[in-house]
């Protein structure tokens, strides 16, 4: 008779985790980085219509990468939970840390008791009313949260893009200034680091100075080439 076959705790949360990373390599990076007047998404993504930025709710971003089937599950997720807990009680409890919170415990959930966990890494983003009010928290595939200061970077090429911004303070700049910036990170991991294409970019702002209280808009390609080119 056969022994049963059997692999260690230790050795089976090695291999998810294994898994995940190199899932997640396989995505192209974002970068999401605070400005003075609010809060920048930059992602490599040539899709028009997938997109790996979106709004949660007022003054709430959402950026993700890895597995698109997965992220956008999480993303209506995080809406639900938004729009029930600011119906609930107040628009103003509904807040990127609850919010952390609920997708860091999904996804350790997964990771733990899944069979295969979640292929992605996120960003949440609360852009608040004063710059010392601004909130960065980066998720892992297992659920582990990092509260980000000034910039963050997920995806394939994270560590080229975040050696690029480890020296720099952004907060104190202006949007193009940051934009420019941003596209410069994104470009250090392709061929000859040649500046990717305004087409390829997916840009989205969390603006601070809206007069809507909804602060989450869309960047268009003529924008992002008029502040890159306003830069200069």
């Amino acid at each position: 008779m056969s022994a049963p076959f059997y692999v260690s705790p230790e050795q089976l949360m090695k291999d998810r985790a294994e898994f995940a990373r190199k899932g997640i390599a396989r995505g192209r990076s974002v970068v999401v980085l605070r400005y003075t007047d609010g809060i920048l998404m930059l992602a490599e993504n040539p899709s028009s219509t997938l997109h790996k930025l979106a709004e949660i709710y007022d003054r709430i971003g959402f950026a993700a990468v890895g597995k698109y089937n997965e992220f956008e599950t999480l993303r209506q997720a995080g809406v639900r939970y938004a729009d029930l807990r600011g119906y609930s009680y107040d628009r103003a409890d509904v807040t990127a840390r609850g919010l952390t919170n609920a997708y860091a415990q999904t996804l350790a959930g997964v990771f733990t008791t899944e069979s295969k966990p979640y292929e992605v890494e996120l960003v949440v983003a609360e852009v608040g009313r004063t710059a010392e009010e601004d909130r960065l928290y980066r998720l892992s595939y297992d659920g582990s949260v990092v509260d980000e200061i000034d910039h963050v970077a997920i995806g394939g090429q994270a560590e080229a893009v975040g050696a690029r911004l480890a020296a720099l303070t952004t907060a104190d700049k202006e949007l193009g200034t940051v934009l420019r910036l941003a596209v410069e990170a994104l470009s250090a991991s392709s061929a000859g680091d040649a500046p990717l294409p305004v087409e390829h970019l997916e840009a989205a702002v969390l603006d601070r100075t809206s007069a809507s209280h909804r602060t989450f808009r869309r960047l268009t390609d003529p924008e992002v080439t008029a502040l890159l080119e306003k830069d200069q």
